[in-house]
């Protein structure tokens, strides 16, 4: 089996060429009042925070390959901000591959202790 990095071009190319295609670790879209959507303090906090654990090969796959490290160890970042959040953190952020973000982005909840962590490191107030 081909590790995920190298599996990621041809997974994509089966995603748009399947209508049908649903990626185990979709889910629904963030609602427009959560407090994440003015924050995305977890997103640009460490560099080696956003990393790949027990995410499936396949749902991998589907992240774009130029937002994975190059070492596919995890998503890539621009010093410590995920490439894939986009916005101003403390104002307005969506993750563009919200659907597809790996565990480690799943498990950082609104006013849990990374949230928190995170939210006090870029200046703003616990949840």
């Amino acid at each position: 089996m081909m590790p995920a990095c190298q599996n990621r071009a041809f997974a994509l190319g089966k995603a748009a060429m399947s209508a049908t295609l649903v990626p185990l670790g979709v889910d629904t879209p963030l609602p427009a009042t959560s407090p994440c959507q003015a924050c995305g303090a977890c997103c640009e906090t460490d560099a080696s925070w956003p990393r790949f654990s027990l995410e499936h090969e396949d749902d991998l796959a589907l992240i774009p390959l130029a937002l994975v490290k190059a070492d596919g160890s995890g998503m890539a970042c621009e010093g410590h901000r995920c490439k894939a959040l986009s916005g101003k953190v403390g104002e307005m952020t969506a993750c563009t591959i919200y659907g597809l973000r790996p565990d480690v982005c799943r498990a950082c909840l609104p006013g849990d202790d990374a949230c928190n962590i995170a939210r006090t490191k870029h200046g703003m107030v616990a949840l």
